[in-house]
């Protein structure tokens, strides 16, 4: 629930979300500065004649649709992908009437008048979805807007060639919506020496020239720096808006945008030999002393990542020893000296020495898992990319 009361003044709601961060556990800074500035260097990128659109599936991948794609509208973008229809119909009025918002799953049975109605646009992914849409715009009649996704070689979603073939055969059924986009969806690009970038790429350029006069979009993250090639008519980024490495192994060119400051709940000094957290997972070869701080896996922060994680206070690294609980982790500060860390003291997370992508690597996952896993416990403080505060909002 948010931490805004109904019978409060809009100042003495902002009073409330600031003091509550006083009552919760870790802070999450997201950077709405950063997020635009993202999005402004891959619109830099992009072919010529090209468009950038911002993907907002999943929360905007955990760090807040709502704000995220404001601020992304008032630098300028205008096309939004969300994977479902429940996340669009929310999204909807946030966003400038013109602005096209993209289902991704399109409409399930059932939910294409809610989604026409709703003023989205389903990419649809197979012939019955197609068929189903082609009906309403009978019922209706108005050739209402849809995309249209083909499977380039990932066997997941998207329109095969059986289908494609079945659609050439029945040409009225295309003629019966508006086809605003075709677009496929890269399985490698995050390995750009991986071949398979340049067969797809050859696919979806073959189906793509059975529709000449309809944009196209293939570029996610780390497809736009696989080449203008692969750019076509819309780039559709997404972890790389919100600070994850669209290059691994490289330097990351985007700007961080998260920052996650844990909370001390306690200090203790404990001997050499001493036991720390569930099942002995760490015992101390030194005399030291141990911080625990409110946060664990409920809040996102995985349970893999006792014993091999590291928190910093300032530029000093801090190991997380022990096991993640569900609700705390036990961090060595023995290196800090004993007056500068107390209860209430904040260590990082994540943050400039521990970015989304190490902490990433630190639990054996990838970047998108650590944002969408981002937990609603947070108090989370928007800032506009100069350090002002944006927003605020605490939920439970």
């Amino acid at each position: 629930m948010s931490s805004a009361f109904s019978l409060t003044t809009p100042g003495q709601q902002a009073d409330i979300a600031v003091g509550a961060a006083d009552h919760a556990g870790a802070l999450l800074t997201i950077d709405l500065g950063a997020v635009v500035d993202n999005w402004l260097t891959l619109k830099g990128m992009a072919a010529d004649g090209a468009d950038c659109a911002a993907v907002l599936k999943a929360n905007a991948y955990g760090l807040g649709a709502v704000p995220v794609a404001q601020a992304l509208a008032a630098a300028g973008c205008r096309n939004f992908f969300v994977a479902h229809v429940d996340e669009g119909i929310a999204l909807r009025r946030h966003l400038p009437a013109a602005a096209n918002l993209f289902v991704l799953h399109g409409a399930p049975p059932g939910a294409e008048e809610a989604c026409a109605a709703n003023g989205l646009i389903p990419i649809l992914n197979s012939l019955p979805q197609l068929r189903a849409w082609v009906a309403l715009c009978g019922r209706w009649s108005r050739r209402l807007p849809a995309g249209v996704q083909v499977d380039s070689g990932m066997a997941r979603a998207g329109m095969d060639a059986a289908e494609l073939a079945e659609l050439d055969a029945v040409p009225e059924l295309l003629a019966a919506f508006d086809l605003r986009l075709i677009m496929s969806h890269l399985a490698c690009a995050d390995e750009p020496e991986s071949p398979m970038n340049r067969e797809q790429l050859q696919a979806f350029s073959t189906i793509r020239a059975r529709f000449p006069q309809v944009p196209a979009s293939f570029a996610n993250s780390s497809g736009v720096f696989l080449g203008k090639e692969w750019h076509f008519d819309l780039l559709r980024p997404g972890v790389a808006l919100y600070g994850g490495n669209p290059t691994p192994g490289k330097p990351n060119p985007m700007r961080p945008v998260v920052r996650l400051r844990a909370k001390i709940m306690q200090m203790r000094a404990v001997p050499a030999g001493a036991s720390v957290g569930y099942g002995r997972g760490h015992i101390t070869s030194a005399p030291s002393r141990i911080a625990t701080a409110g946060v664990g896996y409920a809040d996102g922060f995985f349970r893999c990542l006792g014993g091999t994680a590291r928190a910093y206070w300032a530029d000093t690294p801090l190991p997380i020893v022990g096991r993640v609980s569900m609700d705390m982790i036990t961090v060595d500060v023995t290196a800090v000296p004993e007056d500068l860390l107390y209860p209430g003291a904040l260590i990082d997370l994540i943050g400039t020495h521990r970015t989304v992508d190490d902490l990433a690597t630190e639990a054996g996952t990838i970047s998108y898992e650590i944002l969408t896993s981002l937990g609603n416990r947070y108090h989370r403080t928007y800032i506009n990319g100069t350090g002002r505060v944006a927003s605020v909002s605490s939920s439970l």
